[in-house]
Parts: structure tokens; C-alpha cells; sequence
């Protein structure tokens, strides 16, 4: 699942890592790939690279084996493909490639089998490397923040979705859209849920993700918080959010 959103300071990375966590202590094995060159999914979850260490941008740049630069992290069940400021020159790299859009999808592939769940947290723009998690995923889920504005852009990154889907990846979905960083004292905050259920139906997730201080201070620590505050409202928020989203993506059982 690619976390897709091109407007920044919506909770994308935030969601991502918290999704990704809850997900894993509910005993599924997942992966995290960090597609943003600012990394924070990769500090967020307590990843601290080296100079020699390589990274997604390695990966897609000059075709490095993925499994080589997987890390574990301090939640169990739970891995990540970290990211470092070099991929900010994959953009003009990947131009320069045969199919440069399918060049995540090659790496993505080449895990697949080995995790139940694995989400790409996307960088805050509709680049090449958006596109390429968009043409890797199965469906993206898109975060919205319960504020002002929330609705703009989103218009544009549905046409995006649809173009993919429609040039290059046809099995891409909607997976649903998270309302993040609600505030139920705040009228605001409600007239933005009632307009997002309005205008998008059953592609908006039932769980709401509340303003939680916990949230905000569990990247500090470099934990999920979860992790960071197992009792905290954000906490029960995401692993609300975690069963919901396992409910609908439960793995098919086979006898």
C-alpha cells in the first residue's frame, strides 16, 4: 500500500509508521518502505544510518539487492527500507531509464514474499518517485487533516491515481482515506469530516485519528506510539485503524 498525499504536514509519515507498527504487534510481518528523501519514516522508526549504509536510493539507482538494505526496528514484526537525502537525486536519475516508472515496482516485487503488509510512505509531491510507489502498489491510502484546505489538492491526486491506474497500473485502488489530526472541540474540524464523507462515501475509513500530544511526541523518541505509549488515545486510535484496515485486507486462507 503506497500513503499518498502531495499536500505536506497531513500526517502522511505519521500514519505510515503507526499503521505499519499496530499492524505488526497484531502479529503480521511488515515492511516499511521510506520514499521521502527527508527520511523521517527511517528516524521515526529508530533507524540511524551510517555514512556506508545503503538505502532506497541505492535500490532504485543502481539496482541493489532490497534484502541488503532492510533493517529491523525496535517494534517486532516490523522492518524498513530507509531512506536518506540522496534520494532527492533519484528524480532526475530514474528519467534517464527504460520504464522508469516500474523501477519500485521491481523492487517491491522482489519482497513481496516475504511480508504480509508492506507500506510506502511517499514523499509530499506527484514526482517520479510518487509514481513509481503508486505503479509498486496494490491501492493507496491517502491521509486528510481535519483543518482548513483539507479538500485542496486532493481533486488532482485522485486524477493522478486514475491515471495510473489507467496507463500503468491497472489493479491500483483507493485503499481509503484517513481523517487525521481531528479535534472534536473545533467546529472546523467537523464541518471538514462531514465534507470528506460527502464527497467521498465509503472510500473514507470509519476510524478517525484524534490530536494527540502522545503522536506528537513519540517521533522524538523514535518509536511508534505504540511503542512510545501503548494507553494513549493515539495509540488505541491506530490500532483501531490497524484492525479495521486488517478486516477489510485479512490474507486469504488456504487449505
Amino acid at each position: 500500500m503506497a500513503i499518498a498525499n502531495q499536500k505536506g504536514g497531513v500526517g502522511k509519515t505519521t500514519s505510515a509508521i503507526n499503521l505499519a507498527a499496530s499492524v505488526a504487534v497484531l502479529d503480521n510481518k511488515v515492511l516499511v518502505i521510506d520514499a521521502d528523501p527527508q527520511a523521517n519514516a527511517t528516524s521515526g522508526l529508530g533507524v540511524t544510518l551510517e555514512a556506508s549504509d545503503e538505502t532506497i536510493y541505492q535500490c532504485l539507482v543502481n539496482g541493489t539487492a532490497p534484502a541488503d538494505t532492510i533493517f529491523e526496528t525496535e517494534t517486532p514484526n516490523l522492518h524498513v527500507l530507509p531512506a536518506s537525502i540522496d534520494l532527492v537525486g533519484a528524480e532526475v536519475e530514474l528519467i534517464t531509464l527504460d520504464k522508469r516508472e516500474f523501477v519500485m515496482k521491481g523492487i517491491v516485487d522482489q519482497l513481496r514474499d516475504d511480508y504480509d503488509y508492506i507500506f510506502i510512505d511517499c514523499q509530499p509531491s506527484l514526482g517520479m518517485i510518487t509514481i513509481n510507489a503508486l505503479v509498486a502498489a496494490d491501492s493507496v491510502i491517502v491521509p486528510v487533516q481535519c483543518e482548513y484546505y483539507a479538500l485542496e489538492g486532493l481533486g488532482k491526486l485522485m486524477n493522478t491515481i486514475s491515471s495510473v491506474k489507467r496507463q500503468l497500473n491497472p489493479k491500483l485502488e483507493i485503499e481509503g482515506l484517513l481523517l487525521s489530526m481531528y479535534d472534536r472541540r473545533l467546529r472546523l474540524a467537523n464541518v471538514v469530516v462531514n465534507e470528506v464523507k460527502t464527497h467521498y462515501k465509503d472510500k473514507v475509513f470509519d476510524t478517525i485519528i484524534h490530536r494527540n500530544s502522545k503522536i506528537s511526541e513519540s517521533p522524538n523518541m523514535h518509536l511508534p506510539v505504540i511503542l512510545y505509549d501503548a494507553r494513549s488515545k493515539g495509540a488505541i486510535n491506530f490500532l483501531n485503524f490497524a484492525n479495521e484496515f486488517l478486516q477489510k485486507n485479512a490474507p486469504v486462507q488456504t487449505s
